[in-house]
């Protein structure tokens, strides 16, 4: 049996990517720090997925176990000696955490004299994800590692899509997820070709898919996030029944499509877009989930950042004359977002009244274009409560 390491037993790392790995026969070992979890996958070797659709189809998961990274580090490093492949869903922040971890894996695979390849996926939410944790592990790796890595060690970088919502279960195990799920890697960038995962889509071009996604999906998601929160609706299923916050999202999508045309062209058709947004509309309008505004509004300063969900579009429209004025409104109103749970939104709110306005758009957004700044101010100003 092949064998995996996941780093991140949390809800996407158990409702995504282990409902994959497990398909395809991994036997997985689950890599986190909440004992909780790790216990119970050790006691069972087994959990439960939950489709979020009105049949409430359950997946078994088997074949699993667990590692405690802050207790057996050591145990980490010899499972990643030992794997066929190792993913993360971890989040972007914390990937440089398990660098040294991982380097210390791969020097295990290079002393023993291991000649099978072994690929590294980072399925995160953001571009490059893959080759960043490459570039973090280098960092402990020695030349002489470093040559092996350049022969037989892969960082294919990869994109996923599946909306799991904030949940809470009398079984620590239990996942419920929504039916869809997308999954794409970047084939060309694959040492061990030996295999492909099924329920996987493998490109030679990455980028225009992460694209799609992150300015689709997370775009969209944030968009009626920050709509709803303004209006004072708690969940996107309540705040996605008001035609203003559904007029928002479409509008944000008929901006994506422009850009991702004018990029990607070669790749998207005006008719799939659509397709996919309408798609992505049903999604997000799945009755079947109750998703919490506040955990999709989450960390805004982070989702306001230079080559995030709303900036990069907005720049990138901008520099091709399209439009991005729906894009500009949804920044207005998460720079109005108030959560007193969520560090990141006290301490946007605490910058904006202490410290003068433009100076806090500079700082969080990373821009210096003196229009764009000037017309986040004015949209900043007019949502601000």
């Amino acid at each position: 049996m092949k064998k995996a390491v996941h780093f991140g037993a949390g809800n996407i790392g158990r409702g995504f990517i282990g409902e994959i790995l497990n398909k395809n026969g991994f036997e997985i070992t689950f890599v986190d720090m909440n004992a909780s979890v790790i216990d119970a996958l050790n006691e069972r070797h087994a959990y439960e997925i939950g489709l979020a659709s009105p049949e409430h189809e359950k997946i078994e998961i088997t074949n699993v176990q667990g590692i405690n990274n802050g207790q057996d580090p050591q145990q980490v490093v010899k499972a990643i000696a030992e794997a066929d492949l190792v993913t993360t869903a971890i989040g972007p922040n914390i990937l440089p955490y398990i660098a040294e971890l991982i380097a210390q894996g791969i020097q295990g695979r290079r002393t023993s004299g291991k000649q099978s390849p072994l690929d590294f996926l980072a399925c995160e939410n953001m571009i490059g994800g893959s080759e960043f944790l490459g570039e973090k592990v280098a960092e402990y790796l020695s030349d002489e590692d470093k040559t092996y890595v350049s022969q037989y060690i892969g960082f294919p970088n990869a994109a996923v899509d599946r909306i799991v919502p904030g949940q809470h279960h009398t079984d620590v195990l239990y996942v419920e997820v929504e039916p869809f799920r997308e999954w794409v890697i970047d084939e060309s960038q694959l040492k061990n070709t030996s295999f492909k995962l099924e329920g996987v889509h493998y490109a030679t071009d990455l980028e225009p898919f992460i694209e799609r996604k992150l300015f689709s999906v997370n775009s969209g998601h944030a968009t009626v996030a920050y709509n709803s929160a303004y209006k004072g609706y708690p969940t996107i299923l309540e705040g996605l029944q008001h035609k203003e916050v559904l007029q928002a999202l479409k509008d944000v999508q008929a901006e994506t499509r422009a850009l991702l045309l004018a990029k990607w062209g070669s790749y998207f058709t005006q008719e799939s877009l659509l397709e996919y947004h309408k798609v992505i509309i049903s999604r997000f309008a799945n009755p079947e989930i109750v998703d919490e505004v506040s955990r999709v509004g989450r960390t805004p300063i982070r989702k306001l950042g230079y080559d995030e969900r709303f900036i990069r579009p907005i720049r990138e429209l901008k520099e091709r004359g399209l439009n991005y004025t729906a894009h500009l409104d949804v920044v207005g109103k998460i720079f109005a977002y108030q959560d007193d749970q969520d560090v990141q939104a006290v301490e946007l709110q605490k910058k904006i009244a202490t410290t003068d306005l433009l100076q806090v758009i500079k700082e969080v957004t990373g821009l210096s274009d003196p229009q764009l700044l000037h017309e986040i101010e004015n949209i900043v100003k007019k949502y601000k409560k």
